[in-house]
Protein backbone atom coordinates (compact mmCIF):
# COMPACT_ATOMS: atom_id res chain seq x y z
CA UNK A 1 0.00 0.00 0.00
CA UNK A 2 1.15 2.98 -0.95
CA UNK A 3 1.75 5.89 1.92
CA UNK A 4 -0.05 9.42 1.56
CA UNK A 5 1.85 12.39 0.59
CA UNK A 6 2.88 14.60 3.36
CA UNK A 7 0.55 17.47 2.03
CA UNK A 8 -2.29 14.76 1.84
CA UNK A 9 -1.30 13.51 5.41
CA UNK A 10 -1.96 17.13 6.52
CA UNK A 11 -5.05 17.61 5.08
CA UNK A 12 -6.37 14.49 6.30
CA UNK A 13 -5.06 15.98 9.95
CA UNK A 14 -6.75 19.12 8.99
CA UNK A 15 -10.25 17.92 8.28
CA UNK A 16 -10.27 15.66 10.84
CA UNK A 17 -9.53 18.47 13.36
CA UNK A 18 -12.85 20.54 11.71
CA UNK A 19 -14.53 17.78 13.72
CA UNK A 20 -14.09 19.63 17.04
CA UNK A 21 -15.58 22.97 16.40
CA UNK A 22 -19.14 20.28 16.61
CA UNK A 23 -18.64 20.33 20.41
CA UNK A 24 -19.03 23.93 20.60
CA UNK A 25 -20.84 25.46 18.14
CA UNK A 26 -24.24 25.46 16.81
CA UNK A 27 -24.21 23.03 13.76
CA UNK A 28 -27.87 23.56 12.54
CA UNK A 29 -30.78 26.78 12.15
CA UNK A 30 -34.01 26.73 11.74
CA UNK A 31 -35.27 30.43 11.17
CA UNK A 32 -39.02 32.30 11.25
CA UNK A 33 -40.27 35.39 9.62
CA UNK A 34 -43.57 36.96 9.66
CA UNK A 35 -45.39 40.03 10.03
CA UNK A 36 -45.81 39.75 13.50
CA UNK A 37 -42.31 38.99 14.22
CA UNK A 38 -40.35 40.79 11.61
CA UNK A 39 -36.78 40.31 13.63
CA UNK A 40 -37.78 36.43 12.89
CA UNK A 41 -37.25 33.88 15.72
CA UNK A 42 -34.30 31.10 15.28
CA UNK A 43 -33.42 28.02 17.02
CA UNK A 44 -29.60 26.81 16.80
CA UNK A 45 -29.51 22.97 17.30
CA UNK A 46 -26.19 22.11 18.93
CA UNK A 47 -24.66 18.55 19.50
CA UNK A 48 -26.31 18.23 22.44
CA UNK A 49 -29.12 21.04 23.01
CA UNK A 50 -31.61 23.82 21.42
CA UNK A 51 -30.72 27.10 21.64
CA UNK A 52 -32.69 30.54 20.54
CA UNK A 53 -36.05 31.23 20.73
CA UNK A 54 -37.05 27.84 21.07
CA UNK A 55 -40.60 28.86 23.74
CA UNK A 56 -41.47 31.42 21.30
CA UNK A 57 -41.67 28.62 18.77
CA UNK A 58 -43.11 26.68 20.53
CA UNK A 59 -45.83 29.00 21.34
CA UNK A 60 -46.66 30.02 17.54
CA UNK A 61 -46.26 26.16 16.34
CA UNK A 62 -49.19 25.42 19.21
CA UNK A 63 -51.89 26.87 17.37
CA UNK A 64 -51.36 24.58 14.21
CA UNK A 65 -50.77 21.61 16.20
CA UNK A 66 -47.35 20.85 16.06
CA UNK A 67 -45.58 18.97 18.81
CA UNK A 68 -43.73 20.88 21.59
CA UNK A 69 -39.82 21.03 20.51
CA UNK A 70 -37.47 19.96 23.44
CA UNK A 71 -34.18 18.07 23.93
CA UNK A 72 -36.29 14.87 24.78
CA UNK A 73 -37.79 14.47 21.09
CA UNK A 74 -34.29 14.37 19.77
CA UNK A 75 -32.35 11.17 21.08
CA UNK A 76 -30.14 12.08 18.53
CA UNK A 77 -28.74 14.14 21.59
CA UNK A 78 -27.56 11.59 23.70
CA UNK A 79 -24.94 9.97 21.43
CA UNK A 80 -24.05 12.08 18.61
CA UNK A 81 -21.04 13.74 20.64
CA UNK A 82 -19.93 9.84 21.05
CA UNK A 83 -20.17 9.35 17.83
CA UNK A 84 -18.45 12.47 16.55
CA UNK A 85 -15.71 11.29 18.94
CA UNK A 86 -15.08 8.05 17.88
CA UNK A 87 -14.63 9.80 14.15
CA UNK A 88 -12.10 11.66 15.34
CA UNK A 89 -10.51 9.12 16.82
CA UNK A 90 -10.88 6.76 13.68
CA UNK A 91 -9.35 9.88 11.67
CA UNK A 92 -6.33 10.21 13.57
CA UNK A 93 -6.05 6.53 13.46
CA UNK A 94 -6.21 6.62 9.65
CA UNK A 95 -3.74 9.83 10.13
CA UNK A 96 -1.20 7.95 11.45
CA UNK A 97 -1.84 4.70 9.24
CA UNK A 98 -1.11 7.27 6.64
CA UNK A 99 -1.63 5.02 3.74
CA UNK A 100 -3.41 6.33 0.43
CA UNK A 101 -6.80 4.13 1.62
CA UNK A 102 -6.68 6.52 4.76
CA UNK A 103 -8.19 9.33 3.10
CA UNK A 104 -11.05 7.57 1.07
CA UNK A 105 -12.00 5.79 4.24
CA UNK A 106 -12.54 8.89 6.06
CA UNK A 107 -14.34 10.74 3.14
CA UNK A 108 -16.39 8.18 2.94
CA UNK A 109 -17.35 8.16 6.44
CA UNK A 110 -18.07 11.56 7.17
CA UNK A 111 -19.98 11.17 3.63
CA UNK A 112 -21.97 8.01 5.39
CA UNK A 113 -22.32 9.95 8.52
CA UNK A 114 -23.55 13.42 6.91
CA UNK A 115 -26.25 11.56 4.43
CA UNK A 116 -27.37 9.73 7.20
CA UNK A 117 -28.13 13.27 9.48
CA UNK A 118 -29.88 14.86 6.35
CA UNK A 119 -31.89 11.63 6.13
CA UNK A 120 -32.20 11.67 10.52
CA UNK A 121 -33.77 15.76 9.82
CA UNK A 122 -35.75 15.20 6.96
CA UNK A 123 -37.87 12.20 8.72
CA UNK A 124 -37.98 14.37 11.98
CA UNK A 125 -39.26 17.38 10.01
CA UNK A 126 -41.64 14.78 7.75
CA UNK A 127 -43.30 13.75 11.72
CA UNK A 128 -42.90 17.07 12.94
CA UNK A 129 -44.91 19.09 10.02
CA UNK A 130 -47.11 16.04 9.58
CA UNK A 131 -48.68 14.64 12.57
CA UNK A 132 -50.93 17.43 13.53
CA UNK A 133 -52.97 17.62 16.85
CA UNK A 134 -56.70 17.20 15.38
CA UNK A 135 -57.84 19.44 18.28
CA UNK A 136 -55.11 22.44 17.02
CA UNK A 137 -57.04 26.26 17.11
CA UNK A 138 -56.15 26.65 13.55
CA UNK A 139 -56.64 23.79 10.96
CA UNK A 140 -56.10 24.18 7.13
CA UNK A 141 -57.21 21.06 4.82
CA UNK A 142 -54.28 19.54 3.32
CA UNK A 143 -51.96 21.58 4.54
CA UNK A 144 -48.51 19.85 6.38
CA UNK A 145 -46.30 22.11 8.28
CA UNK A 146 -42.99 20.67 7.04
CA UNK A 147 -39.66 22.61 7.65
CA UNK A 148 -37.59 23.13 5.04
CA UNK A 149 -34.45 20.29 5.09
CA UNK A 150 -32.67 23.04 3.28
CA UNK A 151 -33.81 26.54 2.26
CA UNK A 152 -36.88 28.57 2.05
CA UNK A 153 -40.54 27.16 2.27
CA UNK A 154 -43.40 29.98 2.42
CA UNK A 155 -45.83 28.06 5.60
CA UNK A 156 -48.63 29.94 6.07
CA UNK A 157 -48.05 33.56 6.89
CA UNK A 158 -44.34 32.70 8.13
CA UNK A 159 -40.95 32.25 5.69
CA UNK A 160 -39.17 29.46 7.45
CA UNK A 161 -35.25 28.93 6.72
CA UNK A 162 -33.53 25.63 7.61
CA UNK A 163 -29.63 25.45 6.98
CA UNK A 164 -26.19 24.90 8.12
CA UNK A 165 -24.62 26.79 11.19
CA UNK A 166 -21.20 27.65 12.37
CA UNK A 167 -20.44 23.86 13.10
CA UNK A 168 -21.57 22.50 9.76
CA UNK A 169 -19.94 24.94 7.74
CA UNK A 170 -16.89 24.25 9.47
CA UNK A 171 -17.28 20.29 8.76
CA UNK A 172 -18.54 21.18 4.69
CA UNK A 173 -14.89 23.29 4.62
CA UNK A 174 -13.06 19.84 6.13
CA UNK A 175 -14.70 17.09 3.90
CA UNK A 176 -13.82 20.05 0.83
CA UNK A 177 -10.26 19.51 2.27
CA UNK A 178 -10.88 15.74 2.20
CA UNK A 179 -11.81 16.36 -1.66
CA UNK A 180 -8.55 18.21 -2.27
CA UNK A 181 -6.82 15.48 -1.08
CA UNK A 182 -8.81 12.67 -3.28
CA UNK A 183 -8.23 15.39 -6.24
CA UNK A 184 -4.29 15.36 -5.13
CA UNK A 185 -3.94 11.75 -4.87
CA UNK A 186 -5.54 10.91 -8.52
CA UNK A 187 -3.95 13.54 -10.10
CA UNK A 188 -0.56 12.38 -8.54
CA UNK A 189 -1.10 8.77 -9.26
Amino acid sequence: MKSLSLTNRILLLLAVLTLIPAYFTPLWQISLWAPQYPEGLNMKIWIDQLSGNVDQINGVNHYIGMKHIGVEMFPEFTYLKYVIGAMIGLGLIFFLVGKRWSIYSFLGLLSAFGIAILVDMYLWGYEYGHELDPKAAIKVEGMSYQPPLIGYKQLLNFLAYSGPDTGSWILIGGMGLLVLAVYLDWKGK
